[in-house]
C-alpha cells in the first residue's frame, strides 16, 4: 500500500491542500514512528502506523477549510469520519478507524451530544496503541499556514484543555506511557 498513491486520488499532487496534507502527515508520522521505536515493550505496528499517519487527515478535502485550501461542505470536526469513510470504499478499514478516532484526544458520544456535534453518534476514541500513538503524534503539530513546527507538551495540554478536562487526563496518560 502507498500512501500517497491513496493522497493522489483525491488530491492534486503540489496543489496547496495536497503539499498542507502531506507535510502535517509526514511531520506526525515522524514523531509516531520515533516513539514507537522508543516502546517495544507496546509491540507497535510500524508499517502500519507509518501508512495510517500518512491517512488520518485524508477527509479535510470534504470540509470547508480556506486556510487548508479545502472547500468541501462539512464542518472540519467531520474530516476524521469522513476520511474513515474514504479509506472503508479504499478497502482499509483498520486504518479508517485512525481517521476516525483521531479528532483531538478522542471524542465521545456524550460529548457529541452535550455539546452539540456535527458528528454521527458513536464514540470516537483511540483504542489500539498503533492509534493512540498516531492520535498522541497528531497533537503536536497544526495544519495552518502548512507549518510543521511541532508544540511543546505545555502547549498541546493548554489546547486540548480548551475542550475538556478529561481530555488533558487522557493527553497525560499517554505523556506517561509515550515519553
Amino acid at each position: 500500500m502507498d500512501p500517497l498513491e491513496i493522497i493522489s486520488k483525491y488530491y492534486e499532487p503540489g496543489s496547496k491542500s495536497y503539499n498542507i496534507l502531506v507535510s502535517h502527515c509526514e511531520a506526525v508520522r515522524e514523531k509516531a514512528l520515533k516513539i514507537a521505536n522508543k516502546h517495544n515493550e507496546l509491540k507497535p505496528d510500524l508499517k502500519f502506523i507509518s501508512e495510517a499517519s500518512m491517512l488520518h487527515d485524508i477527509g479535510i478535502f470534504k470540509t470547508n477549510s480556506p486556510q487548508l485550501d479545502c472547500y468541501g461542505e462539512y464542518p472540519y470536526l467531520c474530516h476524521g469520519y469522513l476520511g474513515a469513510e474514504i479509506l472503508i470504499a479504499e478497502g482499509f478499514p483498520r486504518h479508517a478507524l485512525v481517521c476516525e478516532r483521531h479528532i483531538g484526544v478522542g471524542i465521545t458520544t456524550q460529548e457529541i451530544i452535550a455539546n452539540h456535534l456535527p458528528l454521527p453518534l458513536r464514540d470516537y476514541v483511540p483504542i489500539t496503541i498503533e492509534e493512540q500513538l498516531i492520535c498522541f503524534a497528531d497533537t503536536f503539530f497544526s495544519k495552518s499556514n502548512g507549518s510543521t513546527k511541532e508544540k511543546s507538551i505545555d502547549e498541546v495540554r493548554k489546547s486540548v484543555l480548551r475542550f475538556n478536562g478529561n481530555h488533558v487526563n487522557r493527553f497525560d496518560e499517554w505523556c506517561q506511557i509515550f515519553n
